[in-house]
């Protein structure tokens, strides 16, 4: 019994989508470019309460963590310690940026957004965009 539990954790923690947050612009746009993907920008600050359930709630939910591998080049600047671009406005936070490959700004907005609110911005931006000439 032990070993079928065992079994099933780790498929479940093997099928688990990760992200690959980059805090490096450039290094984003030059991915994006290369996977004709759109770029998600969470700008959080280390003493944001609603930064932190956000991160522990929304963005550990497996449909949208799906949703931005499969679509989305995932940045993450903390205020506090990374060098943000000037085009991003860094208070208050947390912070919503939705850009295409080139740099242009789709949809952005701010505070805590429960899951079903922030996969509408998600599909918003999308709509936004011109990159589904890709897909």
């Amino acid at each position: 019994m032990k070993y079928i539990f065992g079994v099933l954790f780790l498929a479940t923690a093997l099928m688990a989508t990760e992200l690959n947050w980059y805090n490096d612009y450039d290094a984003a746009l030059k991915e994006a470019k290369r996977e004709h993907k759109l770029i998600y920008i969470f700008i959080s600050s280390s003493q944001c309460g609603w930064c932190h359930k956000f991160e522990k709630t929304v963005l550990q939910d497996e449909t949208i963590k799906k949703h931005l591998a499969k679509e989305f080049v995932t940045v993450q600047f903390v205020r506090d310690f990374d060098e943000i671009p000037k085009q991003f406005k860094t208070s208050p936070v947390p912070r919503h940026y939705f850009i295409d490959e080139n740099g242009k700004i789709l949809y952005d907005t701010l505070g805590y957004r429960e899951v079903n609110t922030f996969e509408a911005f998600m599909g918003y931006a999308e709509e936004q965009s011109n990159t589904n000439i890709y897909k």
